[in-house]
């Protein structure tokens, strides 16, 4: 792991409040809207550059593990986003949207990170990597059409078709990619070299448009980050004491219970806000729930690492 990787969530939160700054102080935040997809689909672009869907049968070697990982991440974790939005933000199904957009897809880049940094078993989460994002792909619609679409009407065909754009364009370059680059090894050792940092690169200059398109919002509505940190930190709570309890009851060891805590902890906020800034976007609290997301997500991260790291000693 790199200096860059180890300092990732430092400077994802740089980026934020650059974006900030920039949204704040200059024209830059009327533009950088139409930024936001642009970037969050070449991270994408990326991402399925490196993952191998064929390792979907890696994860099955530890059927166990994937089996636990698989339900917690997406039996459990949607139903408890569910009941925390009806708790805490019963009047606006805007904010309830974000939040379960936000809570029900797992991580796919900055857990591996935290993994490391706590000693956990890495190779097992990135077996688990593929079938996560895949999971999630095909489920975030079933759970926005299930959950919320009694309260707010939706256009399903809107729906798929902003999942198709989003995802489907991506992935497609991706595989174009590597049909050419099969052969290509200065190709695939520098994707092998750089990827994350690429990734990282990507993420943050979303970072930046989105905190700078949603800024005034954010800044308009200060008491929003106030309420999101209540409910998200007895979301990680939760979820860091079930992986516990089920990880001891399946006898897992320390280093698997561990990777376990990240995969069902970190969520992958790049790829949900993806899909908002496509399907929602005349609602804008959807998208700064999950702008806000991170903000609060990282640091618990962080805090977390530290305490699994002694845990795991």
């Amino acid at each position: 792991m790199n200096l860059l990787g180890k300092l990732q969530p430092l400077i994802i939160i740089s980026a934020a409040l650059i974006g900030l700054l920039l949204g704040a102080m200059t024209p830059f935040g009327y533009v950088s809207s139409g930024l936001i997809e642009i970037f969050l689909m070449l991270l994408l672009y990326i991402l399925f550059l490196c993952v191998d869907l064929k390792q979907i049968k890696q994860s099955l070697k530890n059927i166990r593990y994937t089996i636990t990982a698989v339900s917690i991440n997406f039996i459990f974790t949607p139903l408890l986003a569910y009941v925390l939005g009806r708790i805490f933000f019963a009047d606006s199904a805007d904010i309830r949207i974000g939040l379960l957009m936000l809570l029900v897809t797992p991580c796919t880049d900055w857990y591996l990170v935290f993994t490391g940094m706590s000693k956990g078993n890495v190779e097992l989460n990135m077996s688990i990597l593929p079938l996560n994002l895949l999971l999630q792909i095909v489920l975030l619609p079933v759970y926005l059409l299930l959950f919320m679409n009694s309260e707010v009407t939706m256009n399903v065909t809107a729906l798929v078709g902003s999942v198709v754009k989003v995802l489907v364009i991506p992935f497609l370059a991706s595989y174009i990619t590597k049909l050419y680059t099969e052969k290509n090894k200065k190709f695939h050792c520098f994707l092998n070299e750089q990827s994350d940092n690429l990734q990282l690169f990507f993420l943050c200059l979303a970072v930046i448009a989105m905190f700078a398109s949603e800024g005034k919002n954010l800044l308009n509505n200060p008491v929003l980050l106030i309420e999101m940190f209540i409910p998200l930190i007895c979301f990680f709570v939760i979820l860091f004491f079930v992986a516990q309890l089920v990880g001891r009851t399946q006898k897992f060891s320390k280093k698997d219970i561990v990777a376990l805590n990240f995969t069902t902890l970190a969520r992958n906020s790049p790829l949900s806000l993806a899909i908002a800034v496509a399907t929602f976007p005349e609602r804008p609290f959807i998208s700064l729930v999950l702008v806000i997301g991170p903000l609060i997500e990282l640091p618990i991260l962080s805090l977390t690492s530290g305490i699994l790291k002694k845990w795991n000693v």
